[in-house]
């Protein structure tokens, strides 16, 4: 499994994870269970999801040492004003000490409290109960504001991104300043990005399934990628795309997809809280 480096003392984060996106309460800790014993090192979860308590019996009961799991989860946009109590309610269900990375799940500008809720972040950092901090759906204009008035970057931004939407500028701007971008919804959850005829030409030429084609695109970016599914058979097909590389052809065509057409809510709008 590879493993990419954060820009926080040292930490690495597998580039390769399982999310839980819609996954139910009740299936969450099944799916873990299968993703852990599946090979996965990194789960990624967030309160608004209702989901940690799953995610965290799994975890405690993989027989894995703590270390060797790398957790993620997410401050919920009306916790932004509170966001050190909100973590602490989070590790309670999750029922661990620490996680690994804990994560601003939108900026919600219209609230503008995104800045506070960093601040907070930091200190939660500095108490060592969470390894590393980042962002999720922020924009160019808010990460810079972020930096400017904090002085902390973010480890990461977790942002929608797939062959449809390949967020270049953004992208560009995590490089320029030390981000590493993470992907969500990388296989376009399931909305004809995995059927179309392009990609499945691309797929047949590879010999792979075309979510394991889009997946090794998305390691070959550098990206962070954490695709989703509760079936036991494509959560291993899924972790299966470390031995094939695409070629510079196949980037290029894939890179040719691009529609920027998104899937979820715009980070400038979204206010739901």
């Amino acid at each position: 499994m590879n493993s990419l480096l954060l820009n926080t003392d040292g930490v690495q984060i597998p580039q390769l994870g399982y999310g839980v996106f819609q996954v139910p309460a009740d299936e969450a800790e099944q799916a873990v269970a299968t993703a852990l014993q599946a090979g996965y090192r990194h789960i990624d979860t967030a309160a608004a999801y209702g989901n940690e308590e799953g995610v965290g019996r799994a975890v405690r009961a993989s027989g894995l040492p703590r270390e060797k799991v790398f957790v993620t989860t997410k401050l919920w946009n009306g916790d932004h004003g509170r966001a050190e109590a909100a973590f602490d309610e989070s590790l309670t269900r999750l029922g661990l000490d620490h996680v690994d990375l804990y994560l601003i799940h939108w900026p919600v500008p219209r609230q503008d409290k995104y800045v506070e809720a960093w601040k907070a972040m930091e200190r939660i950092y500095r108490d060592g109960r969470a390894k590393a901090i980042g962002v999720s759906n922020f924009t160019v204009g808010a990460l810079t504001r972020l930096m400017e008035e904090t002085g902390i970057t973010p480890a990461i931004n977790q942002i929608e991104l797939h062959p449809y939407l390949q967020q270049r500028e953004l992208r560009a701007f995590h490089e320029a300043n030390g981000i590493l971008t993470e992907a969500w919804s990388p296989l376009g959850q399931g909305k004809g990005l995995l059927t179309d005829p392009a990609l499945t030409v691309l797929s047949e030429k590879c010999g792979r399934t075309p979510a394991q084609v889009v997946l090794r695109w998305q390691l070959q970016l550098g990206n962070v990628v954490i695709p989703k599914s509760v079936t036991p058979a494509r959560i291993k097909e899924n972790i299966d795309v470390f031995d094939f590389i695409l070629d510079t052809e196949t980037m290029a065509a894939i890179g040719a997809m691009n529609r920027g057409q998104r899937i979820g809510p715009d980070p400038d709008t979204f206010n739901v809280t």
